[in-house]
């Protein structure tokens, strides 16, 4: 039985069954990919070489581009390739690996954006004490944390997705294999530990949403009884690149898992998958790229370079 399961293929989603447009889609996911590759790390190798960027902002901005560089790689080069040779098999083995490491990189990415929600609240709220409580310690233990969770909520919800039977159809749709899809196509109808790993990532995410929130309703508080227009420019500035990135990664998150699995794909369901496992990772280094000052002021200097 072992055996057979390991040896079990999955068969995902294909956008059209015209092979000129199978290998439309596998060169335009391709350009997309590369400019997400490129962009997360151009970032990383900009904080990294420049002494200017060696802050915690950055040092947590870096570590943002590391998962959205990850996350992307999980599943949109195995969609590229299955679009150029013209098949839609996932093995077994890369189907749970998808599940574990999908998840595990997107809740460290949870974690650190709200690690960087408490940066911005440290900077402009307690501007005197900031190096001392951001120092490079708390910082690495917050990066480190963010690693352990998401990679706790991979184990727990892969354990959970594949210690289901799948008896019948083993054709998910979507085009990367997620937990919601395989829930979808397994013949068992109760899910007691895929349930409990859900409700403990909802109170999770609640308590990363609340945590983003009331250090941005403090924010706002301060920088409103700045005397000065240039303090209050500046502080909206770092923190405006930061809000872009968390709403699109919530929106896009929210819509994809909250809207229920079709029976059979249909374009809009194509859309949002695109949206939330695609977006977020290609967007990030274009909105800190146009909204940074430092970021635009360093890759200047390694062109000139």
């Amino acid at each position: 039985m072992v055996n057979h399961t390991v040896g079990m293929e999955f068969y995902l989603m294909a956008f059209s069954e015209a092979k000129e447009l199978q290998v439309a889609h596998g060169f335009l996911f391709l350009l997309i990919y590369l400019v997400a590759l490129v962009g997360n790390l151009l970032i990383i190798i900009l904080v990294t070489v420049d002494q200017c960027l060696h802050t915690p902002m950055y040092f947590f901005l870096r570590n943002l581009s590391l998962l959205d560089a990850c996350l992307v790689s999980v599943t949109v080069p195995n969609f590229i390739l299955n679009s150029l040779c013209h098949r839609s098999t996932i093995s077994f083995l890369g189907c749970v690996s998808q599940v574990l490491l999908v998840i595990q990189f997107a809740g460290a990415e949870l974690f650190t954006l709200t690690a960087m929600s408490y940066d911005r609240y440290v900077a402009i709220c307690h501007p005197l004490h900031y190096d001392i409580i951001m120092n490079r310690g708390v910082c690495v233990q917050m990066v480190a944390v963010s690693w352990f969770l998401g990679g706790l909520f991979g184990v727990l919800y892969c354990a959970g997705t594949f210690s289901l039977p799948f008896c019948g159809s083993r054709k998910l749709p979507q085009f990367f294999c997620d937990v919601p899809s395989l829930l979808k196509i397994s013949c068992s109808k109760l899910h007691v530990t895929i349930d409990v790993s859900v409700v403990i990532g909802v109170i999770y995410a609640l308590f990363c949403i609340v945590s983003i929130g009331f250090s941005y309703v403090y924010i706002f508080k301060t920088v409103t009884r700045m005397p000065s227009s240039q303090g209050k420019s500046r502080a909206f500035s770092t923190c405006m690149p930061h809000l872009i990135v968390v709403t699109t990664f919530f929106v896009t998150g929210v819509t994809a898992y909250l809207k229920p699995v079709p029976e059979s794909p249909h374009p809009v369901d194509f859309v949002v998958s695109v949206l939330y496992s695609v977006m977020p990772p290609s967007l990030n280094p274009i909105i800190y790229s146009l909204r940074n000052k430092d970021v635009k002021t360093s890759l200047r200097l390694l062109n000139d370079f």
